[in-house]
């Protein structure tokens, strides 16, 4: 049986992604800087967006599905009187309009997109259409119609107004929201049209701008080194925002070993931010044990870490 290349590393590099790269660019990058066996992502940048792009290492990877499940917040740059196929500068000019609406005016579209909402996605995105990528489908000169998705917009301001023909929003959101149509749509709402000209990701769940850093900057201790691991989180920080719930060493024991365990027991215990049929952060003393569920009674194993 071939060995696997590279260090069986585990934990979390928060990377401050730069523009003109893909996600994908990202992570090959940081497994060849530290010679990692394993690396994967939470959460899909586009090429021209900048910010949080956390990177999982080995068994962080199995954490990833949490990251990706946490709160996001975007500050993106909307410019309006143009159209592009891609809804972002990246694309061809599809459309022109001279309405510049008002900063009242653009607030008051606002609303509309907050909250549960349906999204149509950019044709120039990843999902799939009898099989097929979307993107290349679009590439190819053939978009297909996209039907409208359940979305989650929790907060959507206007921060900024540089000028007549921009705005800067910030957006606080949950997974699979896609700031390309935000922009799109806000435009549209307000009789005219627009895309995303500069786009930055804030924070991804537990994590923030405070954690993040620039690959350029890691660097190996000598010419034949890779990147020092100390310079990855540990895995159980991915879980830093979901409920706690501490456990006997005990209980630990059957939890391990798969056993669900009695949520009468576990009264007083349990989180009061903990919701039937929601997951909680395991507890084994000060050690992450894991991933349960609270269901028909019982905090069931999801994930032992």
């Amino acid at each position: 049986m071939r060995r696997r290349r590279g260090q069986p590393l585990n934990g979390w590099l928060i990377v401050d992604k730069p523009s003109g790269m893909t996600s994908t660019q990202v992570v090959g990058r940081a497994k060849r800087l530290f010679d990692a066996q394993k690396v994967g992502h939470g959460g899909t940048l586009d090429p021209l967006a900048t910010g949080l792009l956390p990177l999982a290492f080995g068994t962080a990877t199995k954490t990833v599905p949490y990251v990706m499940d946490g709160t996001k917040v975007y500050r993106f740059t909307l410019k309006m009187g143009e159209a592009r196929d891609s809804d972002d500068a990246d694309g061809n000019v599809i459309g022109t309009s001279d309405v510049r609406p008002s900063d009242e005016e653009l607030r008051a579209a606002l609303p509309a997109l907050t909250g549960d909402i349906m999204q149509v996605p950019p044709v120039f995105s990843a999902l799939k259409v009898g099989g097929e990528r979307s993107y290349d489908m679009a590439r190819e000169g053939r978009p297909p119609e996209l039907p409208p998705r359940p979305a989650r917009v929790d907060r959507f301001e206007l921060i900024e107004r540089p000028d007549r023909d921009t705005a800067v929003f910030e957006v606080e959101s949950g997974k699979g929201v896609y700031m390309r149509a935000l922009a799109r749509d806000v435009a549209l709402a307000c009789g005219t049209v627009g895309h995303i000209t500069v786009l930055r990701r804030l924070r991804v769940g537990p994590f923030t701008e405070a954690d993040a850093i620039v690959l350029d900057k890691i660097t190996p201790n000598d010419d034949n080194a890779h990147a020092s691991p100390e310079l990855l989180r540990p895995v159980s920080t991915a879980l830093a925002d979901i409920p706690a719930l501490a456990l006997t060493q005990d209980e630990a024991v059957l939890l391990r070993h798969g056993q669900a365990l009695g949520l009468v027991d576990l009264m007083g215990r349990i989180p009061q931010t903990a919701e039937e049929g929601g997951v909680v952060r395991v507890m084994d003393g000060e050690h992450v044990l894991g991933i349960g569920r609270l269901e028909d009674g019982w905090l069931k194993p999801v994930r032992i870490l």
